[in-house]
């Protein structure tokens, strides 16, 4: 069901808060009032959320390619198995909000408040995160490859299946982290720096010398 701004707006006013397969693609959502909205199965391609109210919201394996969420509201907001690839997030409120099992591969999350925001399972690949805390969470199956964690915290954090690869690391912070179950190839020698007191395995310090040049014998 395709469904625009002002339809959506009568299906608000009548009590209607649970909205299957519709289509919101291109539509201008701006400012509407969606707290403890549930989406299922819904697209969202380049639609425009900007400072909508999504707190305690629900999205169940909706598509949201290029979705802007700006300035947004999502606090205890809730996405699970969603494609957002190169969705934006600037200034949003995510605090409390998870994201489990979704694509964000483009994704760009400038100056949110994220206290307690969870990522499980998710693919980060390019994504914007600078200035992120993970600080003493337990990463799973994260993919940040190519994406930008410059100003990171992720101080006493334990990554599981998660890869670095290729990571932006200018300023990120890794002490006392567990980084055993992380990919981290692709380094350069100005971001070992950045790695200075996290635990890692003989393998991957054989690795990341290998792939400076030099021979582990």
């Amino acid at each position: 069901m395709e469904m625009d701004r002002d339809l959506l707006a009568q299906q608000l006013a009548a009590g209607i808060r649970h909205f299957v397969q519709c289509s919101f693609d291109d539509a201008d959502l701006s400012r509407l009032d969606l707290q403890d909205c549930v989406f299922e199965r819904c697209t969202f391609n380049e639609t425009i959320l900007y400072a909508c109210k999504l707190a305690r919201s629900s999205w169940q394996r909706c598509r949201g390619m290029s979705a802007d969420f700006e300035s947004a509201d999502l606090v205890d907001a809730h996405f699970q198995g969603c494609d957002l690839n190169n969705s934006k997030w600037r200034r949003t409120k995510l605090a409390s909000a998870s994201f489990r099992s979704c694509k964000l591969t483009g994704a760009a999350f400038e100056e949110v408040s994220h206290l307690g925001a969870v990522f499980d399972e998710c693919l980060l690949v390019g994504a914007d995160m600078r200035g992120f805390s993970f600080r003493k969470a337990t990463l799973n199956q994260l993919d940040f490859s190519d994406a930008d964690l410059s100003g990171c915290d992720f101080r006493e954090a334990v990554l599981e299946g998660c890869s670095l690869r290729d990571a932006v690391l200018k300023l990120t912070r890794f002490e006392a982290a567990d980084l055993r179950g992380a990919d981290l190839g692709g380094l350069k020698l100005t971001d070992v720096r950045a790695f200075k007191g996290a635990v890692i395995s003989h393998a991957q310090a054989a690795a990341i010398l290998g792939e400076m040049g030099l021979l582990v014998a």
